[in-house]
C-alpha cells in the first residue's frame, strides 16, 4: 500500500466532524498531535490492522465533513485516510464519485433544483434560470444552485432540496416549488414550511382493501405504540413461530419476486444465501431508489417507518443474518429522520439488539447513506459503497449469494419487496398467491407522475391494465406518451393502455414494468427534449468502468443533439448510429445501467416516431 500524504491540515472543526464519528485518535500514526505523551509512536506503529479494518467508515466519513462543512478540503481528506489507513488517491477516488460531495470550496449553502423528467414536464427549466438569477454568483446571498438528478419528489413536481452545513446539518425540501418558495427554503431551511405528510402522496390512503400501503396515513409514523395497535409484529412472531425454513418456503410458495425491476424469485435468493457454509451472513436493505420517477420506498418509509424495520427483520431471522445495513438515498432527509428514529425505538423495546423478542435471536440495523450516485441502486455497486471504495458493479459471477457484502453471502432486496413479507406471513401465502396473476402474485406500488391530476403512489393488485391504474390518477387529455419503468424503462402509446401491469405481460407487449414507475406525459411536452435529457441523465450517472457504457452514453446524447439540429439524411444517419451504439451498450455492458441506457430512446422512435 502506498500512502502519499500532503502538508494540508484539517482545520478545527473539520476535525471535530471526523472524530465525533471514529473517536478520538490514539496515536500520530492516525493524526494525533506529536507530543511527549506520545514519544512511544516513534518506536513503532500502532492500529493499522484495525484502522483499515473500519474501511467501511469512509463514506459515513465523508458524510460527517460534508455535512459539518459544506465541502471536502484536502486537509480533512487527509486527516480521515490517517485515521482510516486510506491511500488518499483512493478516498480521492472516493469523494468526487458522488455528486452530493464536493472537493472544492462552496457555499455552506447549497440549493438542489431537480432537472429530471417529471419536473422537467413541470417547467424545471425555468425555475432553474430563475433560481440562478436570483441566488446566482453575485447575487451576494451566499446560496450555491445546483441542477440535480431526480430528488424523488415527483409527485410533487417541480421540487428543490436545500442543505445547509453545519452541526447538525439543516435540510428544507420545497416541493412543489417556485422561485421564491425554493429561495426562501436556501435562505432559512430551519423556518421553512413543513412537508406534507406521507399520505399527501397516497391517494388512496385510507381505503381498507390497501395491504403494502393499510398503515400510511392511519398510524403515527412516530409512535411504535401506534404501529402495533394496527397488526405490527405479528409477521414477527408468526416468522420465530415457523423457524427460519418455514419462512421462506412461505416466501417461496407465495411467489414473491424482487419488485426493483429484475423479478428474481425472493424465495430463491434468501434460500441461497441461507444455505451458505461461509459466515457472517448479511442483509441488505436497497433504499437507494434513484430511478426518474421513482418514489415508493420514500413514501413507505416516511409513513410506515415500523414496518421496514419489522420486515427486514424477518428477513435476516431467516437468511441467518445478525446484521443488516439499510442504504438510504442521501437525497430522504426526512426518511432519514424516521427510521433513525424507528430503530432507536425498536432497539430500547426489544426488538432489535441482542434478545429479539425475547427468542435467543441476535439483529441490529445500520443505516448507510448515499451521496447521489444512480448505479449503487446496483447491489454489487452498492456493496462498494457501504465497504468504502467507488460504487462500481462487480463482474457476476460470483453472486452475492455467495460473495456479497465484505466477501460474505448476502440477502440483499430493495423496500418494496420486504414489506410484502409482511402480509405474506399475516394471511397465508396461499391467500397472498391468490392475489393478481399465476405468473405475477400479490399487489404492487406504482409511482404515477406527470400529466395527471392526482400524482402519487397506488397500490393495485398485479393484472391491472394501464389504463386503470391513468383512470385512478386521473390522466389529462391530449395524452402523447406513457413511459413504463423510468429512464431505464420504455413508452408505450395511448392506444396501448390495455397493457396488463404484470411482468409477463409488459414482456409480451415489448416493454417492461421495472420498479413500477409510470409517467405520462400530454402533447404539450416536448417529446425530443425529454429523450435528451435521459440520455443526459445516463451519461452522468455512468460509473465509468466499462467502456460500451462509458463511452456509449456519450455517444448517444451526442447523436441525440446532432438529430434535434438536423432533418432528413443526416438525421438519418445517426438515427442507424444510435441503434448501433444502443446494441452494443445492451450486448457488452456490465451491468443494468449501460444495458438499459438505449431501452427508452429506442421506444420513443419505434412506438412513438419520436422523429418522423
Amino acid at each position: 500500500m502506498d500512502l502519499h500524504f500532503g502538508d494540508s491540515k484539517p482545520t478545527d472543526e473539520e476535525r471535530a466532524a471526523i472524530d465525533a464519528l471514529l473517536g478520538p485518535p490514539e496515536s500520530s500514526w492516525e493524526g494525533a498531535a506529536r507530543d511527549e505523551m506520545r514519544a512511544a509512536d516513534l518506536r513503532w506503529a500502532r492500529g493499522g490492522r484495525e484502522a483499515r479494518e473500519r474501511r467501511d467508515l469512509l463514506l459515513p466519513g465523508l458524510h460527517a465533513v460534508n455535512d459539518r462543512i459544506g465541502w471536502i478540503s484536502e486537509g480533512a481528506l487527509d486527516y480521515l485516510c490517517r485515521r482510516l489507513t486510506v491511500p488518499p488517491a483512493e478516498a480521492y477516488g472516493v469523494a468526487t464519485f458522488y455528486a452530493m460531495f464536493s472537493v472544492k470550496p462552496r457555499p455552506a449553502t447549497v440549493l438542489h433544483v431537480c432537472t429530471d423528467l417529471a419536473c422537467a414536464a413541470a417547467g424545471a427549466a425555468e425555475l432553474c434560470a430563475g433560481v440562478e438569477a436570483r441566488l446566482g454568483p453575485g447575487s451576494g446571498v451566499g446560496v450555491g444552485v445546483e441542477r440535480s438528478p431526480c430528488l424523488g419528489l415527483c409527485e410533487r413536481a417541480p421540487a428543490a432540496l436545500a442543505v445547509r452545513a453545519g452541526d447538525p446539518v439543516r435540510t428544507a425540501v420545497s416541493a412543489p416549488t417556485t422561485v421564491a418558495r425554493a429561495a426562501e427554503a436556501a435562505s432559512a431551511p430551519d423556518s421553512a414550511p413543513e412537508e406534507p405528510p406521507a399520505a399527501f402522496a397516497v391517494p388512496q390512503a385510507g381505503d381498507p382493501s390497501l395491504m403494502l400501503l393499510s398503515r400510511v396515513g392511519v398510524v403515527d409514523p412516530a409512535s411504535l405504540d401506534d404501529y402495533r395497535a394496527h397488526g405490527g409484529y405479528t409477521a414477527l412472531r408468526r416468522a420465530f413461530a415457523l423457524g427460519p425454513a418455514g419462512v421462506i418456503r412461505e416466501v417461496t410458495d407465495a411467489g414473491l419476486v424482487g419488485r426493483g425491476g429484475a423479478a428474481f424469485p425472493t424465495g430463491r435468493k434468501w434460500q441461497a444465501t441461507a444455505s451458505q457454509p461461509d459466515r457472517p451472513h448479511y442483509l441488505v436493505c436497497n433504499a437507494d431508489e434513484s430511478e426518474p420517477g421513482t418514489f415508493k420506498d420514500r413514501v413507505v418509509m416516511e409513513g410506515d417507518p415500523y414496518a421496514l424495520v419489522e420486515a427486514m427483520t424477518i428477513a435476516a431471522y431467516a437468511v441467518g443474518a445478525h446484521k443488516g445495513y439499510l442504504y438510504l438515498r442521501g437525497e430522504y432527509p426526512r426518511a432519514l429522520h424516521r427510521m433513525e428514529h424507528a430503530l432507536g425505538q425498536a432497539r430500547a423495546r426489544g426488538l432489535l439488539g441482542e434478545d429479539v423478542l425475547g427468542q435467543g435471536y441476535a439483529f441490529d440495523i445500520e443505516i448507510r447513506r448515499g451521496a447521489g450516485a444512480y448505479i449503487c441502486g446496483e447491489e454489487t455497486a452498492l456493496f462498494n459503497s457501504i465497504e468504502g471504495y467507488r460504487g462500481e458493479p462487480r463482474s457476476k459471477p460470483p453472486f452475492p449469494v455467495e460473495k456479497g457484502l465484505f466477501g460474505k453471502p448476502t440477502a440483499e432486496n430493495n423496500v418494496e419487496t420486504l414489506v410484502n413479507v409482511l402480509p405474506i406471513l399475516t394471511r397465508g401465502a396461499e391467500a397472498y398467491a391468490a392475489i393478481g396473476t399465476p405468473g405475477s402474485t400479490g399487489p404492487k406500488l406504482y409511482c404515477v407522475s406527470g400529466s395527471v391530476d392526482r400524482p402519487g403512489i397506488y397500490e393495485l393488485p398485479f393484472g391491472a391494465t394501464l389504463g386503470e391504474l391513468l383512470e385512478l390518477a386521473g390522466v389529462r387529455e391530449r395524452l402523447r406518451a406513457v413511459l413504463l419503468g423510468g429512464a431505464a424503462g420504455g413508452f408505450v402509446r395511448p392506444d396501448e393502455l390495455d397493457i396488463p401491469l404484470t411482468f409477463e405481460g409488459t414482456r409480451a407487449a415489448g416493454t417492461t414494468l421495472g420498479s413500477g414507475v409510470v409517467m405520462a406525459f400530454d402533447d404539450r411536452v416536448p417529446l425530443p427534449r425529454l429523450l435528451l435529457r435521459i440520455a443526459e441523465f445516463f451519461r452522468d450517472e455512468s460509473c465509468g468502468q466499462c467502456v460500451p457504457c462509458r463511452v456509449g452514453t456519450v455517444r448517444q446524447e451526442e447523436a441525440l443533439h446532432r438529430i434535434a439540429e438536423r432533418r432528413g439524411a443526416a438525421a438519418a444517419d445517426d438515427l442507424a448510429l444510435l441503434r448501433e451504439v444502443g446494441r452494443a451498450m445492451r450486448d457488452a455492458s456490465i451491468c443494468g445501467l449501460g444495458q438499459t441506457a438505449w431501452n427508452a430512446v429506442e421506444s420513443a422512435i419505434d412506438r412513438l416516431g419520436a422523429y418522423e
